[in-house]
């Protein structure tokens, strides 16, 4: 069997069809012993990853276009991670933060106090999942604040459990069949340039105004949005509305929450997407790309915010685990070390070059968006805004066939989210690009 890492031949190679014999073999397996709402989007199983491929057990070779939904930002067992868990490993596996301490934990917030927006005194506390981050962050602002109600958007996704799937937008899958949810959550308006055409002035001002009417700034804890939306379809607000809405939320006591879980740690080609328009948040949740694929999560905010919480009314067994810590710190690392920020400019500028040349050529590519390498296109109907979710899912499954790892998401379905690993080269990243384009010709 193959080993993982960067030492991964950097090719593409089919050896069978997709998925492989061995592959549908096991997925016999996963039918009889994993419940079907564990849903897959490419049925290959995965025996080696690393740069920018992943390998299944057949022994085909993909190019990884979503680092397994933003978390493999640093590239699959990324030397840095693997030599520093290893090492951890090897020392202890769990003492509980909460019963006995260890260095990793604080250094890791340390860390994070150091890369995170604003130069003001910050303080974490490290969880599991971004779920988990996004709940404590409610948690903190509502005892910080002393008040209830939280805003979000729309569009927004924050999570699965029972107050982030309240939080989260989208019915289907994350939604439905699951309430009641919990209360206290209250959706506004998102900036969304291509579908609404405003400025980010006017996007705010819709959004203060249906906040103000519909729940009063007097009783919001903080307001909750993704700088650049994930799974609601990378949407990225017009310029001026993130500003605008944190200067109204400073002006009314209201706390300022970024959920970078999927934008976070270089992925849009500064270390967070709060940065590209100098917003400083009072709070972010933080997770996926964190740790080299490891679960940790955090909040990270203003140390008065974070210290508002009683002793003991943060944490979890597993919150803040050493090997997942040691993750963390070597994730940190490679991205200082190899300067991933910049790379994911360069990378966003190779794929925003190929995506607006395939709009050119396929009307049916609406928008292209995003940031560094988080990009995206909206598939619509030609001259229209009405979505092409049918094209999309025909586009995503000849590229699944060609050995192209691709993920859609959107409110509808139509849209492409582009998530390659920091790691990928260069070369591999215009070959996927070139089955993308095989893939829209051939679905035309």
């Amino acid at each position: 069997m193959s080993t993982g890492g960067p030492s991964l031949p950097q090719q593409r190679t089919l050896v069978t069809e997709i998925p492989g014999p061995e592959s549908l073999a096991r997925l016999d397996r996963k039918k009889a012993h994993v419940a079907d709402g564990v849903g897959t989007t490419l049925p290959v199983f995965v025996v080696a990853a690393g740069g920018g491929v992943l390998v299944d057990v057949d022994g085909n070779s993909l190019i990884d276009l979503g680092s397994g939904i933003a978390v493999a930002t640093v590239g699959n067992a990324a030397p840095g991670v693997v030599q520093r868990v290893v090492e951890q490993v090897q020392a202890f596996t769990h003492t509980c933060f909460m019963v006995t301490p260890y260095d990793g934990y604080v250094d890791v917030c340390e860390q994070l106090a150091e890369v995170t927006p604003g130069d003001h005194a910050k303080k974490s506390a490290l969880f599991n999942s971004g779920a988990e981050a996004v709940e404590n962050a409610v948690k903190i602002a509502r005892v910080a604040t002393g008040r209830d109600a939280v805003a979000v958007f729309d569009h927004a996704y924050h999570g699965r459990t029972n107050l982030t799937m309240a939080m989260t937008a989208k019915n289907m899958p994350y939604k439905n069949g699951f309430g009641p949810f919990a209360g206290e959550v209250y959706r506004a308006p998102m900036s969304y340039p291509f579908r609404d055409g405003l400025s980010g002035e006017e996007a705010a001002a819709r959004a203060i105004d249906h906040l103000d009417k519909q729940v009063g700034a007097d009783n919001l804890a903080c307001l909750a949005i993704e700088p650049i939306q994930g799974e609601g379809g990378f949407v990225v607000p017009a310029p001026g509305f993130l500003p605008a809405l944190a200067a109204w939320a400073a002006d009314h006591g209201i706390l300022f929450y970024a959920d970078e879980i999927q934008s976070g740690f270089c992925r849009t080609g500064d270390w967070f997407a709060s940065e590209h328009e100098g917003v400083v948040p009072d709070l972010l949740s933080l997770a996926k790309g964190i740790a080299g694929g490891l679960p940790l999560s955090a909040v990270t905010g203003r140390a008065d915010v974070m210290d508002a919480v009683h002793a003991g009314g943060l944490g979890g067994t597993y919150g803040g685990n050493p090997v997942a810590c040691a993750a963390g710190l070597g994730a940190l690392a490679e991205m200082r070390e190899h300067d991933l920020a910049a790379r994911a400019r360069a990378i966003g500028e190779r794929m925003t070059a190929r995506l607006h040349a395939l709009q050119e050529a396929h009307p049916v590519i609406g928008d292209v968006r995003g940031r560094g390498a988080m990009m995206a296109i909206e598939l619509t109907t030609p001259g229209t805004l009405d979505p092409e979710p049918a094209r999309t899912a025909a586009v995503s499954a000849y590229c699944h066939q060609n050995g192209v790892v691709t993920l859609t998401c959107g409110t509808w379905g139509n849209v492409f989210r582009f998530l390659p690993p920091l790691s990928i080269s260069d070369a591999l990243l215009d070959e996927a690009f070139d089955v993308v384009a095989e893939a829209f010709a051939a679905t035309a």
